[in-house]
């Protein structure tokens, strides 16, 4: 109760505060000014004049007046010098392939706040905490074509819970070189210096403010405070181990004993461990670090990540994104440990191609990776061809998950296998959890039991390759699409969990998708938690199989423990060439678990003890 009603003042604050901005600086489309195209418009956030001509000799000091455009082909926005910004840049822009609008930054800082920042409803996939809280973005790109954001050098800091770039309705973006962070993370940070029978002496990194009254402590953020939780991260840095531990700190105490020292005085320890880093986040799903929604054609290279808040860069319903040289982890030099609040990459019913090339991803409080499309549980049958449906999980609901002409499958939710087969022609939204779906063909007579129904016009093939991923205690990959999924020359390192798992579900998260076509190759797996290579879908009867025609060939494997592959509900499985080193002698059958799978050919694999390969 104490947690709802947390999550309700914090919505009504944020709607009163939003209310209080001046909404003229953030004009909707049909109210802006038209550029008149090749034109450049400079900005100094510290030496210019927002009632200057933009030009570089009396360049606008803000946003204000870009945010009043609508930019046109070849126009430039360029910032020619780092600085703070009050106001977010709320981009409406049309350029063409040829003559792309480009907003370029200078090398340096740049601080974005969110008081008079650009804010927005939105109802993003597993972030819904604060359904109805207005979300502040720093750079906000909306109904927008043929757009290229550069800034080799630049980095944005947020200073409090915003999401740092916001790509809304748009085709051709790319965003090149630029980095971004957060003055303050969501994330607080401390390493255990000494131990006594009832005291823990603690370093709290210095980005982590906290305060201390009455002995009790509380982390500060910019726009948020927050008890120290229960669910914690710790780091050992002598082996690169990072893993979710439970806290109980209701009777710890604390005393201040010099700058960013302090003394935990408890009964019974709680878990510190001397030498080890610890990780405490505040919880709330409020926001995401990226998100971008219903936009065509993503790119992001050269795009460093030292920290986001929220469920990583969340894309829903987009189509076709390239994510190539991005880079998640902490700022060289800054002493952080954690650069990712929850998820890193999030892919929600999208479509076309999604490409991970040459990527980093480490250092998160949750998966690097995850692909999958969303069940919806169908509530009734009011005529033969409409079916009323509605999202399950809290944490997911308030946006259209279908539009007319989409094509759907109709899901037992027990067996995940499709029963039948339809086509929207109308949707109408009852509330932000059920919609009614008008359909082209008439649904069967049983449509009611035990079933859900999947978008599968938005899934989306996948090619993940030459990526590393690592200190993660959770999962590196999530895929569930039927489409394409090749998963290739990747390096996963230090995992606590399956490097890949491929799961299928319409009673937890809701995330749907059977594989139809996998390989899963030439990869590098060391020192990960097992099975390496997962497929568990939560179907809790077998009718048939639920994933199909998969191919794990030439990995190379160092098994911490457990097994290589575990193959639940799967046919037409290929295990071949691949070299693993385990900790004890073994066989390549005995790493091999089968549940109700079919069709299994297990041959050229070779098996090594360590230290005798």
């Amino acid at each position: 109760m104490k947690r709802k009603l947390l999550f309700l003042t914090i919505g009504i604050l944020q709607c009163l505060f939003v209310f209080a901005q001046d909404n003229s600086i953030y004009p909707i489309k049909k109210d802006r000014k038209r550029s008149p195209g090749k034109t450049t418009y400079y900005i100094d956030p510290t030496k210019g004049n927002d009632m200057g001509r933009g030009t570089k000799s009396s360049p606008f000091k803000s946003f204000k007046n870009i945010n009043k455009l609508i930019l046109s082909a070849g126009d430039k926005v360029i910032v020619i010098a780092p600085g703070a910004f009050k106001q977010s840049l709320a981009l409406v822009a049309e350029g063409t392939s040829k003559a792309p609008v480009v907003i370029s930054f200078a090398p340096g800082r740049y601080d974005f706040y969110p008081a008079e920042a650009f804010k927005k409803q939105i109802h993003i996939s597993n972030t819904n905490d604060v359904p109805y809280g207005w979300k502040a973005i720093a750079i906000y790109l909306g109904g927008s074509k043929h757009v290229k954001l550069t800034g080799a050098g630049a980095t944005m800091v947020m200073r409090g819970k915003m999401i740092e770039t916001c790509i809304d309705s748009c085709e051709n973006v790319s965003l090149s070189g630029l980095s971004y962070d957060y003055h303050r993370p969501t994330v607080s940070e401390l390493t255990v210096l000494a131990m006594g029978d009832n005291y823990a002496d603690l370093a709290i990194h210095p980005d982590s403010k906290y305060s201390i009254k009455d002995s009790l402590l509380t982390w500060e953020g910019e726009g948020w405070r927050v008890k120290p939780g229960s669910l914690w991260q710790s780091l050992d840095l002598t082996t690169g181990i990072l893993q979710r531990v439970g806290f109980n700190l209701r009777a710890v105490k604390y005393v201040e004993t010099g700058t960013n020292r302090v003394r935990a005085y408890f009964g019974k320890n709680p878990g510190f461990k001397k030498g080890l880093v610890y990780q405490d986040r505040d919880i709330i799903r409020d926001c995401v670090g990226f998100f971008m929604q219903r936009s065509k054609n993503i790119s992001f290279k050269d795009v460093n990540v030292y920290f986001m808040h929220g469920m990583g860069v969340v894309s829903q319903f987009c189509e076709n994104i390239n994510m190539d040289k991005v880079r998640v982890k902490p700022k060289e030099g800054s002493g952080r440990t954690c650069s990712a609040w929850a998820d890193i990459l999030h892919f929600a019913s999208c479509k076309g191609k999604i490409e991970i090339s040459n990527s980093y991803l480490s250092a998160a409080n949750d998966d690097a990776v995850n692909v999958h499309g969303l069940h919806l549980r169908i509530l009734g049958s009011p005529s033969a061809k409409q079916l009323k449906v509605g999202f399950i999980h809290g944490q997911t609901y308030g946006f259209e998950a279908f539009a007319p002409g989409d094509s759907i499958n109709l899901t037992r939710s027990t067996t995940l296998i499709p029963f039948a087969k339809n086509v929207v022609d109308n949707i109408a939204k009852i509330n932000d959890k059920e919609y009614l779906l008008t359909l082209k063909n008439t649904v069967p007579a049983d449509v009611l039991k035990d079933a859900v129904v999947e978008n599968v016009s938005w899934t989306p093939s996948l090619w993940a390759h030459g990526n590393v991923i690592t200190r993660l205690s959770t999962r590196g990959m999530l895929i569930t699409t039927p489409r394409k999924v090749v998963v290739e020359r990747n390096q996963f390192t230090d995992l606590l969990m399956s490097p890949i798992l491929v799961e299928n579900d319409a009673n937890g998260w809701f995330e749907s998708g059977s594989i139809k076509n996998m390989v899963i190759k030439d990869n590098d797996f060391k020192r990960c938690g097992g099975p390496i290579i997962n497929f568990h879908p939560e179907n809790s009867v077998y009718d048939k199989a639920v994933h199909q025609n998969i191919s794990i060939l030439n990995n190379k494997v160092a098994l911490r423990g457990g097994s290589f592959v575990a193959a639940k509900s799967v046919t037409n499985l290929l295990i071949a060439g691949n070299k693993i080193i385990t900790l004890k002698p073994t066989t390549i059958e005995a790493l091999v678990s089968q549940q109700n799978a079919t069709g299994v050919k297990i041959e050229g694999n070779e098996v090594s003890v360590k230290g005798k390969e």
